[in-house]
């Protein structure tokens, strides 16, 4: 499972711009990636790690703006078309599971 994280924040102060900040290196740092400037991604196994990752974002959201949160399968996260100029670029493949034993 996928979570996608957008958000717009306010920046048009310096506390702004610095709470804005803080928030999105607070999501690098609970493992998300930055797939685009105000969207960032991050595997889940279960939905009950979504639902504490969830929680975590919550617990670092700036006091502005705007943020939501998209839930997804591998499945549909395959299916993503993505453009770099005007060249299409291969999909990207989610991660293999791990083995236990």
């Amino acid at each position: 499972m996928w979570m996608l994280a957008m958000f717009d924040l306010p920046v048009l102060t310096k506390a702004e711009r610095k709470a804005a900040t803080g928030f999105r290196n607070a999501l690098l740092d609970i493992g998300f990636e930055m797939s685009q400037f105000s969207v960032y991604l991050r595997f889940c196994t279960s939905q009950a790690q979504v639902d504490t990752m969830c929680k975590a974002v919550e617990r670092v959201l700036p006091s502005g703006g705007k943020v939501h949160i998209l839930q997804f399968t591998d499945k549909q996260y395959e299916r993503t078309i993505t453009f770099h100029g005007k060249n299409i670029q291969a999909g990207r493949k989610p991660p293999d599971q791990f083995d236990l034993f």
